[in-house]
């Protein structure tokens, strides 16, 4: 029985009445969030919420909690460097595809997207994905799962034999494509994220830093070849020293 079910007694009605109120939020949200490039000496992290201050917050149910040993919360018997968030994931996404802007995204990461609205929704729309942000292409920030809890972003994967990256990994979502190249403003708001998150768990590796395509060879290509890591890195270092 679904959880609603037990409140209302009338669960499905409850729950397709609760879908599709989200679904207009998400599109009224879409409509008013205006472009605000988070500044780097703002872009702090709470560190008991896991939330990003100033980004625009759309929860996501589709995340569960990291097995106890990559808590900080928990006693674990595995190496201190096997306990901790320890990876950060470079995706890209874009729905329809190749097209940008829209509130598709938020609704498929919300359980919320209409099938009706494209063709292609219609394979898609019943998947329980999620990643903790996404990175619009006006580099607006939208947060769906807190930092300290498990996103469902990258699937089966690996990453230097160990497997599932879900479970000690932060996903980061790039409005885009494969081949299409991103904007600047992203790649600026990405480093100062990666500096944010760095600094906020400091049990991640400068250089833990991978695409999707990395931990799944095979199955999954973004963020692609548009993606420019050494423009990334070089951002990356520039804004450490700045701050230093």
């Amino acid at each position: 029985m679904h959880p609603h079910d037990r409140i209302t007694g009338q669960g499905i009605v409850y729950r397709n009445v609760k879908k599709e109120i989200y679904h207009r939020w998400i599109i009224l949200i879409y409509g008013q969030y205006q472009s605000q490039l988070v500044d780097f000496k703002h872009m702090k992290i709470n560190d008991k919420s896991g939330l990003l201050e100033d980004a625009l917050q759309i929860p996501s149910e589709n995340f569960d909690e990291r097995p106890a040993c990559y808590r900080s919360d928990s006693d674990c018997a595995k190496p201190a460097e096997e306990q901790n968030i320890s990876l950060i994931v470079v995706h890209n996404i874009s729905l329809p595809p190749g097209e940008f802007g829209g509130p598709y995204i938020a609704q498929l990461f919300t359980n919320t997207l209409n099938p009706d609205e494209h063709p292609y929704f219609a394979d898609i729309h019943q998947l329980k994905v999620s990643s903790h942000v996404l990175i619009r292409r006006n580099a607006d920030i939208i947060q769906f799962v807190p930092f300290q809890k498990r996103a469902w972003h990258a699937g089966v994967s690996a990453f230097c034999g160990r497997e599932a990256c879900n479970d000690f990994s932060i996903g980061i979502e790039l409005e885009g494509t494969d081949d299409i190249p991103y904007e600047k403003a992203q790649y600026e708001t990405l480093a100062k994220l990666i500096i944010s998150l760095q600094q906020s768990y400091p049990t991640l590796p400068k250089d833990a830093i991978t695409g999707h395509c990395d931990i799944a060879p095979g199955r999954k290509t973004d963020p692609g070849p548009a993606f420019d890591w050494a423009y990334l890195h070089t951002l990356i270092s520039q804004h450490t020293s700045q701050n230093l």
